[in-house]
């Protein structure tokens, strides 16, 4: 951890059991795999309206996927009903689970012929042993591509019934569907398979969109959440938990569990937990489906709790939820003791909701009290000039692809960057704030050509979501609006803290309290997944325009000083990132693994062992 104490030199501490560890490339894919189950049933042989059959189409649109993943990432492929005229065994693995090999996909596709039956129970249920386990025990998104034009006319083993068996069977394994010219049953059925494995149904009317679908699926497989961490089991009660030291942790929780953590704390330092679930992307999820975390004390004393809801029925996305335990000024609270606490995480789901165990990325990190005689300055809890209305950059945006997560957001800083995004993706950035500065920006979802849907109004929508350092979730406190519809038009959302300040910790909001570090705030950036339906193109494009305003202070402490300008080679100014004694910007962000024993997994979660410049202050009422 690194503890950075206002008026002392910056002391570097490793992280428990090892040196940091760097997450996976982006492109990497990392510990995911794909296997496409390519429908090869006698139906795919019939015209797709455009003169060419069905299984013509399906060929293009394979070949287009194959184009568009990365070197060497696991895809396999599986057909079923290519082998003989009748038969409800008639499934086969044409190109086992293993590193890409464009051509030879391609060629497997060109030589499959549809002839038979469509065994789809039995196809998904050898499709999952297909795919390779993730080594040493990580997580990696193993994703299930299914294609086809039709409903299982075999009845067992019967389709939903083993999507759903799957999708509990482990973490990380997601099946999608993609339904070629199909309606009533046989798309009933695909939806079914779909939400009970943890995925995506896919509607594809035409050729067209039959290769945009598949891509949109593919990608997702290959940009899953990159996690870091130390692995960990959570108990159901406080007796037996895992005792942690600050850093950064792995686990996985079931819908209606709880998982304890024990932690020692002292009676003078604040402490900082959050706690991520990532599910899969569009998985079904209900409005209200939550994360709760609270800290325990004692038999039966609490230290404050928080919850992180989905807001919305489209689909999963990553949710965080985060609480501190923060001494009061005199030290009298109860929660000020020193002695054994407990972090606790809940998950709350609806019925119909995902019942897969999710991955769960911890991160716990503890912040010193200021040196005796530092006085630290007033809080800062209005919006000022980084309100709603505040005037952002403009120009040429430059291009930025931003990260999987936490552990590989990109960091972007002031300016206007240009990404893509795909339906039920979210992307991340990370901006460096120092001490009496404040993050502001705007998100712009691009206007974008859209499907035929005959005259009917079809909505999706846009978020975006503010983290402080500590992984704090911002609300906006009123000033700004985290969403958005999206219909393919132009639209539009803004998002911002309040200036870093110590002793913001002290205040009531929510959107106050926890800006009281600097460090690197994160952006998340999510469309929903709805957005599949609208769109033509197989991504959305998305503008963020970002500005950090305010000159950065030295430190924490009344009339610091106007921290030196950081510049490059150049001459060109250089973002607030990590520096040392009074003029620190308090958080870290320093990517370090908790332990010897540190994984890099990938679905498709750091410790941000995070030291800061901390001090003591009152019990959080909330995510402080």
């Amino acid at each position: 951890m690194l503890a950075l104490v206002a008026g002392a030199t910056p002391a570097v501490a490793a992280p428990p059991g090892g040196a940091p560890a760097a997450p996976e490339p982006s492109g990497a894919g990392g510990n995911g795999s794909l296997v496409m189950v390519l429908d090869s049933s006698g139906s795919m042989a019939d015209d797709d309206g455009t003169g060419r059959s069905r299984m013509e189409s399906a060929r293009t649109a394979v070949g287009t996927v194959v184009d568009g993943l990365p070197d060497g990432y696991p895809t396999g492929l599986r057909v079923y009903g290519a082998d003989r005229a009748r038969g409800c065994m008639d499934t086969r693995l044409v190109k086992p689970v293993r590193g890409l090999d464009r051509a030879a996909l391609k060629q497997a596709v060109a030589a499959v012929r549809p002839r038979g039956d469509t065994p789809i129970g039995l196809s998904l249920r050898k499709a999952a042993e297909d795919l390779p386990r993730p080594s040493g025990g990580a997580i990696g998104t193993r994703t299930i591509l299914l294609v086809s034009d039709g409903e299982d006319n075999c009845g067992a083993p019967r389709p939903c019934e083993v999507a759903e068996r799957l999708g509990k069977e482990g973490v990380g394994l997601r099946i999608d569907t993609v339904g070629f010219q199909v309606k009533g049953a046989a798309r009933e059925q695909l939806e079914c398979i779909a939400a009970a494995g943890n995925g995506r149904y896919y509607d594809a009317p035409d050729a067209d969109s039959l290769a945009r679908q598949l891509q949109r699926a593919s990608q997702l497989s290959v940009d899953g959440y990159r996690f870091r961490g130390e692995r960990v089991t959570g108990t159901a009660a406080g007796a037996g938990a895992p005792v942690l030291a600050p850093g950064q942790y792995l686990d996985t929780i079931g819908p209606g569990e709880k998982r304890y953590y024990a932690v020692d704390l002292d009676a003078a330092s604040t402490a900082d937990f959050s706690a991520t679930a990532v599910p899969q992307p569009g998985a079904a999820v209900d409005t209200f489906d939550a994360m709760r975390t609270s800290i325990a004390y004692g038999t039966d004393s609490s230290c404050g709790s928080e919850t992180a809801h989905f807001s919305q029925k489209e689909g999963a996305t990553p949710l965080t939820s985060a609480i501190a335990r923060i001494p009061s000024a005199r030290g009298t609270s109860r929660c000020d003791r020193a002695g054994r606490y407990w972090l606790v995480v809940e998950r709350e789901t609806k019925k119909g909701s995902d019942a897969a165990r999710w991955p769960l990325e911890l991160v716990y990190g503890v912040e010193e009290p200021l040196k005796k005689g530092v006085t630290p300055a007033q809080s800062q809890p209005e919006y000022g000039k980084g309100g709603e209305d505040a005037v952002l950059p403009s120009g040429d945006p430059r291009d930025v692809r931003g990260g999987t997560g936490f552990n590989d957001a990109e960091e972007i800083g002031r300016g206007v960057w240009r990404d893509r995004i795909l339906p039920a993706q979210t992307l991340w950035y990370k901006v460096p704030a120092g001490w009496g500065q404040q993050v502001r920006y705007d998100v712009e979802f691009a206007n974008e050509p859209t499907v035929e849907r005959g005259g009917s109004a079809t909505y999706s929508y846009g978020a975006t979501q503010l983290f402080t350092p500590a992984r704090f979730p911002l609300t906006g406190g009123g000033e700004f609006n985290p969403t958005t519809l999206y219909s393919g038009r132009p639209a539009a959302i803004g998002m911002g803290g309040v200036p870093v300040a110590w002793t913001n910790r002290y205040e009531n909001g929510a959107q106050v309290r926890p800006v009281h570090a600097g460090g690197d705030f994160y952006i998340s950036v999510t469309l929903g997944a709805r957005a599949a339906d609208i769109a033509r193109n197989p991504q959305v494009g998305v503008v963020l325009r970002v500005s950090v305003l305010g000159d950065e202070l030295a430190g924490p402490q009344h009339n610091a000083p106007v921290a030196a300008k950081k510049v490059d080679k150049k001459g060109n100014p250089i973002s607030a990132g990590d520096s040392g004694g009074t003029g620190g910007a308090g958080w870290t962000g320093i990517a370090a693994a908790a332990g010897a024993g540190a994984v890099v997994v990938v679905i498709a979660g750091l410790v941000f062992v995070r030291g800061r410049r901390g001090r003591a202050a009152q019990t959080t009422r909330g995510s402080a």
